[in-house]
């Protein structure tokens, strides 16, 4: 056999699928998956919506790039949606979340600069953190397993311990510009930070003169039940990173800032080829028009009882499977008390996709668009996965 053409990087299922339907995917040979893992929480709107497809087809007919160096009345109306749904004031577009990290981070070091203080680049992040792939976002997230081997850690990244306010504060210094967290960990383990411990923190921001960075990469544009996962602790960022999600499945991401935090980055501070061309961001101002719609978060929050009510019930029955089960809106995680490999594996059997994480945790991250019916049918699949599973280890035992 010939060697692979691509980069051995992935350890990929063996799954080939060739269309979607809304919380469905189906393979070449018709076999129908429940997704509950929606891309890693990217199909926010599923798979194949009338509305965000047609945007993308009348798009694709007019222009489908143009570079910054022009005017795109597209960014400037998604911009507008973005700033008046939020506490941002400015938006800067990308095609991913690392690169929106990326932003981020320059937004806020540059912020510091422009004040007179160059020195304060230093940003706080928390160990298990996952920020992204580059260079910098895998320094931020500070996990051994994506440094290695990449040469010396780029500089400017303390880890603390997450939740812990005054292993931050002992952290801060003459060189500290940010903070920067996920209010709710994605890969670290489905790990929300408590209400106090933002609100502690963003106490610290103000008393020291830094700003408050959150990556809201996984748990934003509605995951949650709210329309960023922030809000349910009534704490507002300086900067924050969205992406996955608000693309419903084309890459896009986005940096959000107040004016003030933005103030520094100037003409040629910044810039990126394909960031916000046009079939982006007809397909983002198509994906917010579903969200935004009237009663379509209180939906995703009604779910979310549904499938929090039959994961307690699981846990309950299968306490030799599942130990634990966090999380907020849709995005859920189940903690295996078995290795999460063979959980994950019994859930492809029974024909239900989801994500692996940290701390031995699968995460559920349907598309927001599941009904009640669909919830309870892939619970119902779980369950079966939870049987094969027991019944594996009793063979074995």
């Amino acid at each position: 056999m010939a060697e692979a053409a691509l980069y051995d990087t992935y350890s990929r299922a063996p799954l080939r699928f060739e269309r979607g339907e809304g919380v469905w995917l189906i393979t070449e040979n018709g076999e129908r998956y429940l997704d509950f893992g929606a891309g890693v929480a990217v199909t926010s709107v599923g798979h194949g919506h009338p509305h965000v497809v047609g945007a993308l087809k009348e798009q694709a007919d007019k222009v489908w790039h143009l570079s910054n160096v022009y005017e795109i009345p597209g960014q400037e109306a998604f911009a507008r949606r973005l700033t008046n749904a939020t506490f941002a004031d400015k938006v800067f577009f990308t095609n991913s979340g690392a690169e929106a990290l990326e932003c981020a981070i320059k937004t806020a070091r540059r912020y510091q600069f422009s004040k007179g203080h160059p020195e304060r680049f230093g940003i706080i992040t928390f160990e298990g953190a996952f920020h992204g792939r580059t260079l910098a976002t895998i320094a931020a997230g500070g996990q051994e397993k994506y440094l290695e081997g990449f040469g010396p850690k780029t500089p400017g990244f303390d880890q603390v311990a997450f939740g812990d306010i005054d292993a931050v504060r002992a952290a801060v210094t003459d060189e500290t510009a940010g903070i920067l967290i996920e209010p709710v960990q994605g890969e670290g383990g489905i790990r929300p930070a408590t209400t106090e411990f933002m609100k502690a923190l963003r106490q610290l921001c103000d008393e020291r003169g830094l700003l408050l960075i959150l990556d809201e990469v996984q748990s934003g544009v509605g995951r949650t039940g709210k329309l960023f996962a922030h809000e349910w602790s009534g704490v507002t960022p300086d900067i924050m990173a969205v992406a996955k999600g608000i693309g419903g499945g084309f890459p896009l991401g986005a940096c959000l800032a107040t004016a003030e935090a933005a103030s520094g980055m100037k003409a040629g501070t910044h810039g990126s080829t394909y960031g916000g061309n046009p079939l982006a961001m007809a397909v983002g101002n198509a994906v917010l028009d579903v969200v935004l719609e009237e009663g379509f978060l209180q939906q995703v929050r009604d779910v979310s009882l549904v499938f929090r009510q039959g994961l307690a019930s699981l846990k309950d029955r299968y306490p030799d499977v599942i130990e634990d089960v966090r999380g907020e809106g849709l995005m859920l995680g189940v903690k295996a008390a078995v290795p999460s490999a063979e959980l994950l594996q019994a859930m492809r059997a029974a024909q239900l996709l989801a994500i692996p994480a940290g701390d031995n945790v699968i995460r559920l991250l349907p598309p927001l668009v599941v009904t009640p019916d669909e919830a309870r049918e892939g619970l119902a699949r779980l369950e079966r996965a939870a049987e094969t599973v027991r019944a594996s280890a009793k063979k074995t035992a």
